[in-house]
């Protein structure tokens, strides 16, 4: 399913270097070899341990191959603390420190180890499981050692890197490799669905977090994660690249506790040889724009469905999560320049970076006691709703944001579109609760999932 293309370093960080990068010159800088720079940047790098408390139901069911999926919600829930070891990377000499969503973005109680084996306890300023970053601030830290941020635009394919981090929770430890690849956008991480750099630098559990740095000590990127049939590294590892890292600092310093991503308001597809060819392109490459919502900042632009973008800000996109990371990288309240091609011709746009309109308003309502359903919270559809939901874009009516413990038995899920309600077309909350208020003996919900359209009955 076409994915739909949603989408400075301030306060005592320093801006991205644009260092020149160099390789060993002589027999002697050959022989140190990267002592120096491990003890420059090693220190820059912690170990993160984070608890969380999670409600997990007992069923005496639970492993069973075929009960098991019935009976997931019986029983009363259980409070469980789970633990989380990782690694982090100091960007600033008071203590903000990046780390993965999946290592601390849940998590209440976090200690982070500094290399000198000091501690702090550390708070989540923002978190984005997409993405999957987390900014921590450490408590009371001053004078601390950090890395610079390096422009990751500028890293090429064969340039030495290392990374650094806590893998199996052995302790710091240092791999060396090469960036084997760039702009691997086709790689799932978990929830995180995002735009990597790739390095045969072995990378393993533990090591997420960590730093990814060139032969200069400049953080290039965020060891995430790997490509593995064993649960080893096979030298196919992933790191999100510091140019996204600067956008989340810049918004954790602002006060943002969710990663706030610019909107495109436009469904697009990659283009390869056979849709080139019935383009009139000369090769494969960008994205053809499918579809565009009304309120899109594109169509304002002057785009039009069967444009086809080549380069955001003079860097290409191939890819919708290209076209996400690009976005993102150029900033809230950016104007980026967008190169695109119509009727085989190049032209240049402005389009502003902005997020996506809450309006008209989403209305939210929780369902009340009357209600057939109580404890369900609903919103109107709008450019909000569904950049945060990843909707098709001509979905209009009504959304359910949580489906509360009731609707959540009765198979109701986040996310699903209240279509009818007991014969009744709901276009607004209004409409929703006051049908799920008037329901009786039986209630009928005609429900759309995605693509699919579901009806559900109920007996009262």
């Amino acid at each position: 399913m076409i994915r739909a293309v949603l989408i400075s370093l301030t306060m005592g960080l320093a801006t991205p270097a644009v260092a020149e990068t160099k390789v060993p010159q002589s027999q002697a800088e050959i022989s140190m070899g990267f002592a120096p720079l491990v003890k420059e940047a090693a220190p820059a790098v912690v170990n993160i341990f984070a608890k969380q408390v999670v409600q997990v139901r007992q069923s005496p069911f639970t492993g069973d191959p075929f009960f098991d999926q019935f009976f997931r919600s019986f029983g009363r829930p259980q409070p469980r603390v789970e633990s989380s070891l990782g690694s982090g990377v100091i960007l600033s000499e008071d203590g903000i420190v990046v780390s993965n969503y999946h290592v601390v973005g849940m998590s209440t109680d976090i200690r982070v180890q500094l290399n000198d084996r000091s501690e702090y306890t550390a708070e989540v300023l923002l978190a984005d499981e997409e993405s999957d970053l987390a900014i921590l601030k450490l408590k009371d830290a001053e004078g601390l050692p950090f890395l610079q941020l390096r422009d990751s635009d500028n890293v090429d394919v064969g340039e030495l890197v290392m990374a650094i981090g806590n893998p199996f929770g052995v302790g710091q430890t240092v791999t060396s490799g090469i960036v084997s690849g760039l702009a691997r956008s086709g790689v799932a991480t978990g929830n995180a669905r995002g735009y990597f750099i790739q390095t045969d630098a072995a990378i393993n559990p533990g090591n997420s977090g960590g730093a990814l740095i060139d032969i200069n000590g400049d953080l290039i990127g965020i060891n995430t994660s790997i490509l593995t049939r064993s649960g080893g590294s096979n030298g196919i590892g992933f790191a999100i690249p510091a140019n996204l890292v600067a956008q989340f600092v810049d918004q954790a310093r602002e006060g943002f506790d969710d990663f706030q991503r610019p909107w495109a308001g436009m469904f697009g597809q990659p283009v390869d040889a056979d849709m080139a060819e019935g383009l009139g392109l000369d090769r494969a490459g960008g994205i053809v724009v499918t579809e565009l919502h009304e309120m899109s900042p594109f169509r304002a632009a002057g785009f039009e469905p069967g444009d086809v973008i080549v380069a955001l800000d003079g860097q290409p996109v191939n890819t919708p999560a290209e076209m996400v990371f690009r976005m993102s990288v150029a900033g809230l309240g950016s104007e980026a320049e967008v190169q695109t091609l119509r009727d085989g011709a190049l032209e240049k746009r402005v389009v502003k970076m902005d997020v996506a309109p809450d309006t008209p308003s989403r209305d939210t309502i929780e369902t009340g006691r009357k209600s057939a359903i109580p404890g369900m919270m609903i919103s109107n559809i709008n450019p909000a709703v569904l950049g945060e939901y990843g909707l098709p874009l001509s979905l209009e009516g009504v959304m359910v944001e949580k489906p509360g413990e009731i609707g959540a038995r009765l198979g109701i899920r986040p996310g699903d579109v209240l279509r009818v309600i007991d014969g009744t077309e709901i276009l607004t909350t209004k409409d929703a609760d006051k049908a799920l208020r008037d329901a009786r003996k039986r209630l009928t919900l005609e429900v759309q999932r995605g693509t699919q359209r579901v009806v559900m009955r109920f007996r009262l």
